[in-house]
């Protein structure tokens, strides 16, 4: 579909009834108004709101809407006179990050008065006053209460909680390999537990669980069809499903993460106080009560936007000051690849091998869980593995460089050995051929 299409619509409609009142009265009283472009990837739920609610705060100006998703943003804010686009409001740190790079962006010209620019741990607004976080997704659990009733599951809290053998079977996780959001999903636990008893963690928590593909959809399909009652996820897929009748609710645990979206003005900007007026109003509190609507549920970047909400509705200020939200999304960054294909060659490749021996190791003695124990959940590299700069560029770059690629393929081989061996042993001291 032309990415103008339900911008153009609009405006026919707008044209429409300007004839109309021409019609009426022979003369068209109205103020000239100045086209503000935006590029962005959020759905017409959100925009539509946000452009009824814009334009009668600025008449001045009119919302003309760019669709593009993050991969197709990229080229488009290359193109000569950066396509035209005024402002770019998208969920894509990574972009913001590299177009911040080439120099595609002024300064922002808005006061972040009353925006900390982080949440716990994590940074969400660009150090240097390039772009601006304007929402952020909370990653943690979509549950299906009737799937939990009906199976006799207790509830879920916390990531401690699905390690329980109660729940093997029953939980559907997202490959960090295939899916784009998971490797944070992983990275979470690692920090907030430590390293090695992270690990650990995520060991029981796989051998509950089944893996799901590619597709952010996929969690919520495999939660609210009934196949499984618990599945890791990112909270606005949840909420798209909820609102598309899905019996599915979304549990936030105490030790969260967040994925920040972002808003910045174009250096080329042929409209920069337009620019600027629009990306005011997103980041002022009536555009971040927006995001609660109950069509869009996202989580807002000011906190006095939280007042006045319903009751339940997530807070991460407040979960953070709780001492929730340790994650720091700056170091994950970095170690998001050499940790998502460690997590793959652990327990992804070998999954069938891990939930037999786990499955054993909770039938068998605690003399078998001294000795068992530590050969299924000792992680597979080292930390400071995940945290070297030449490891992280081999992994991030492997696709485009035929040395990074070798690099990275030797690094797994390394790590599934190290995983044979050790699963090797465990099924000989449990007595599994």
């Amino acid at each position: 579909m032309d990415s103008l299409h339900k911008s153009s619509r609009r405006a026919f409609v707008r044209a429409a009834g300007a004839f109309a009142a021409l019609g009426a009265s022979g003369r068209l009283w109205a103020a000239p108004t100045k086209d503000v472009v935006v590029l962005t990837a959020y759905p017409d739920a959100v925009v539509s709101r946000f452009e009824a609610a814009f334009e009668k705060a600025w008449p001045q100006y009119r919302l003309r809407i760019v669709w593009r998703m993050p991969h197709d943003a990229l080229p488009y804010l290359r193109q000569a006179g950066q396509g035209g686009v005024d402002v770019y409001w998208s969920a894509s740190p990574k972009t913001y990050a590299q177009l911040k790079d080439e120099h595609a962006f002024r300064k922002l010209p808005v006061s972040l008065e009353g925006l900390p620019g982080r949440v716990g741990g994590s940074v969400i607004n660009d150090p240097d006053g390039f772009y601006a976080a304007s929402e952020v997704a909370g990653y943690g659990f979509a549950v299906n209460p009737a799937y939990l009733h009906s199976h006799k599951l207790p509830p879920v809290a916390d990531w401690s909680d699905l390690a329980d053998p109660v729940y093997a079977g029953h939980l559907a996780v997202p490959d960090p390999v295939e899916v784009g959001f998971a490797p944070v999903l992983v990275d979470i636990p690692l920090q907030a537990y430590g390293w090695d008893i992270g690990w650990a963690l995520w060991s029981a928590i796989a051998a509950n669980a089944a893996f799901t593909g590619r597709g952010g959809t996929f969690v919520s399909d495999e939660i609210g069809g009934g196949r499984r009652g618990i599945g890791l996820s990112i909270d606005f897929f949840v909420a798209s499903a909820v609102a598309n009748g899905a019996p599915i609710e979304f549990i936030y645990p105490r030790h969260g993460g967040v994925n920040p979206a972002h808003i910045a003005v174009t250096a080329g900007s042929p409209n920069p106080e337009g620019g600027k007026a629009f990306v005011d109003f997103v980041l002022s509190d009536a555009g971040q009560k927006i995001l609660a609507h109950p069509d869009i549920r996202k989580l807002p970047v000011r906190p006095s936007a939280y007042v006045g909400l319903p009751a339940g509705y997530h807070d991460p200020f407040a979960a953070a000051a709780r001492g929730g939200y340790l994650y720091d999304n700056a170091r994950g960054r970095g170690r998001a690849a050499p940790i998502a294909a460690a997590f793959g060659q652990a327990f992804v490749r070998p999954h069938a091998r891990l939930v037999e021996l786990w499955r054993c190791l909770h039938a068998a003695d605690g003399a078998a869980w001294n000795t068992v124990w530590p050969l299924l959940t000792t992680p597979p590299l080292k930390e400071a593995e995940a945290d070297d700069p030449a490891i992280q560029c081999a992994f991030f770059a492997r696709r485009d460089d035929p040395a990074a690629e070798a690099l990275a393929a030797g690094l797994e081989k390394t790590w599934a050995s190290r995983v044979d061996a050790r699963y090797a042993k465990a099924a000989s001291l449990l007595g599994v051929a």
